[in-house]
């Protein structure tokens, strides 16, 4: 079985933006509505990894990564979350840091 991806800067955008659709384009509740929580559920449904590819974008905002990361915490859960995605960033290891650390302690809004 083969282990579903995702690449934020080819499947959605190189600029994220913040966290809700009417803060402008690109926001993390559009990520989160329209590729995460669905490729997450599949990920679960085939008991397979969803790959993460963070590399490639001008840099993530704190309220995308809430937005998107932080409530599919608050929905599912942090240890299903971090049981379910495998990061994946050569060029930072910082960024994986903080979407993990947002996603075992999400901002609630």
């Amino acid at each position: 079985m083969d282990n579903i991806c995702i690449n934020i800067k080819n499947d959605f955008s190189d600029s994220p933006g913040a966290r809700y659709r009417k803060d402008g384009p690109n926001s993390g509740q559009q990520f989160y509505e329209e590729i995460l929580k669905n490729k997450f559920e599949e990920a679960m449904q085939r008991g397979v990894k969803l790959e993460i590819n963070l590399d490639g974008v001008w840099g993530y905002p704190s309220s995308f990564v809430s937005g998107s990361f932080g409530k599919l915490s608050i929905e599912y859960s942090a240890n299903v979350v971090l049981d379910t995605i495998v990061f994946i960033s050569t060029e930072s290891e910082t960024r994986k840091e903080r979407i993990i650390e947002e996603i075992k302690h999400p901002t609630k809004k």
